[in-house]
């Protein structure tokens, strides 16, 4: 049986990444989290101690799980890299560009396994249209769009347990880069990292001050590819969350199917390729089997960095490079 560490358990999603250790029949060494409350909460569902985080560093464990305010990231990594132990920190890596690099730097360095959140990219219909752009299906792709919205904002989500994450200050990143960041990772994972970026972000129901709802960006490749991203929590659906247009064809998921022409062929609804795990649920394939889906440090950080030219494009209200 594997025993994971638990260092911090804000993000919204550490009760589900606490199910899915519990639904592989796992457990947990212990718990440490800077809010004493929260601790015993998450001490309470994952079965273990909370612990000081120099005491739990020192369990005999098999990976540690960073799930705290992003703000925190960079200094338990720097703490939990000294345990020589495979390491999941939740999405966004960083605050900011800057700050992924200086985290990529440190677990890099220290040469320990490292993933982190992107689970779309195990989707069957992901993986059939990355694989068919890398044939050149399509043609020379021309223009690519990428939505992932929810009503997060309008239901009230991040009012009480999770309000840190609508905190710039504790997040680095309100709606457009929390949900954004999946599939900008997307777009890169099919693309590559963009030459610039240029990005609106609004504040919505204003439910949040200081934080955007919801936001729109453009990027532009030196092919010439121009693809655009869409996230928020402002939206009750997302019915189109990937197009991609080429000289050659096209294809987009639709409520729920994949559609695809290439060539002189129609329109045609088509199955995915086989999903795989991936994010956490790869990382914790990875821990058992030695192979899973992981996400590299680098391209944690090239995620954060495209991110932080839109953001740093909203504030200044003009284009501006992802590798400044």
């Amino acid at each position: 049986m594997k025993r994971l560490a638990l260092v911090g358990g804000g993000h919204i999603h550490t009760p589900g990444f606490i199910n899915n250790v519990r639904d592989r029949q796992w457990g947990w060494t212990g718990v440490w989290d800077h809010d004493a409350d929260r601790a015993n909460r998450r001490a309470e569902a994952t079965g273990s101690p909370a612990m000081a985080l120099d005491a739990l560093l020192k369990t005999e464990m098999d990976a540690i799980v960073i799930c705290s305010e992003t703000r925190l990231h960079r200094e338990l990594v720097a703490a939990c890299v000294e345990a020589k132990k495979p390491l999941f920190v939740e999405k966004p890596m960083g605050m900011n560009g800057a700050d992924s690099a200086e985290i990529a730097r440190i677990i890099n360095a220290a040469g320990v396994p490292f993933s982190t959140g992107y689970f779309r990219r195990g989707e069957g219909q992901v993986r059939k249209l990355r694989r068919l752009v890398q044939e050149g299906a399509f043609g020379t792709v021309t223009r690519a769009r990428f939505s992932n919205c929810h009503s997060g904002a309008l239901g009230g989500w991040f009012d009480t347990e999770w309000r840190w994450m609508a905190d710039l200050s504790e997040a680095g990143v309100g709606a457009f880069g929390d949900l954004g960041t999946h599939v900008l990772d997307l777009m890169i994972w099919m693309f590559g990292e963009p030459q610039s970026a240029v990005g609106a972000l609004k504040p919505g129901t204003n439910r949040y001050p200081g934080c955007e709802e919801y936001g729109e960006a453009m990027f532009q490749y030196e092919s010439g590819l121009v693809t655009t991203l869409a996230a928020g929590w402002n939206d009750v659906a997302d019915p189109c969350p990937i197009q991609i247009m080429g000289t050659g064809g096209h294809a987009v998921i639709f409520q729920g199917g994949l559609y695809v022409k290439i060539g002189n062929s129609g329109l045609d609804k088509v199955d995915g390729d086989d999903g795989a795990p991936a994010g956490f649920q790869g990382f914790l394939d990875f821990l058992e089997t030695g192979q899973g889906e992981l996400v590299t440090p680098n391209e944690a950080l090239a995620r954060d960095r495209t991110m932080s030219a839109v953001y740093a494009s909203a504030s200044q209200g003009d284009w501006h490079p992802v590798l400044d």
